[in-house]
């Protein structure tokens, strides 16, 4: 999302800085945020933090397919790791008032179109391991305090039952421009509310 998205009114300066890494996990980016001196630095400056993370923990697996009880084990660390990532930004920014804003996931594996070629055991599958996701990462909003956006909802509508598709790039699961400009929308929407309360 580009910084531009976030400046409301128009009059305020915003910087966006981008410390995502591909791939990352829930532990890997625990141990960024302790260990990398860049994204520390990043944090403490920061007056607003994104965290989306969880799909990569629970990521399709040829071995697993989609055998929903082959992720289970996966699921803890996020459970875990989650709440330590917040304390830790919250940790860095010492006192200073940064708002945290918790992302969840539309599909944390193929979504649209390119879920349904999979066939209905993969597309049932996804929707069981993305409420998985989803549910902790909302939980952990609400126990620390943080702010939630819904990306499914922003995706899919609010019954989540709508094609997503159009939202996504050529690999079924990255979001392509449409998408990211959805994601900002529900972010700058969150951050606005919060920010009036």
């Amino acid at each position: 999302m580009s910084a531009t998205s976030l400046t409301v009114p128009a009059t305020r300066d915003v910087a966006a800085t981008n410390d995502a890494v591909n791939g990352f996990t829930s532990s890997d980016v625990l141990r960024q945020l302790r260990s990398d001196s860049d994204v520390s630095s990043d944090v403490r400056k920061a007056d607003v933090v994104e965290i989306e993370v969880g799909a990569n923990d629970v990521a399709y697996s040829g071995s697993c397919r989609t055998s929903v009880d082959c992720y289970q084990s996966t699921i803890p660390a996020i459970k875990q790791n989650l709440p330590e990532i917040v304390a830790q930004v919250r940790e860095l920014t010492n006192g200073h008032p940064v708002l945290v804003v918790l992302l969840d996931y539309w599909n944390v594996w193929l979504g649209g179109q390119y879920a349904k070629a999979r066939g209905p055991g993969y597309v049932d599958a996804a929707d069981t391991v993305t409420d998985q996701v989803n549910t902790i990462i909302k939980g952990t909003a609400i126990e620390t305090g943080s702010s939630y956006v819904d990306l499914r909802a922003a995706f899919k509508g609010p019954d989540y039952d709508n094609d997503e598709t159009g939202y996504l790039a050529s690999d079924g699961d990255h979001p392509n421009m449409a998408g990211h400009e959805q994601i900002a929308a529900a972010v700058v929407d969150v951050i606005t509310r919060t920010r009036r309360l």
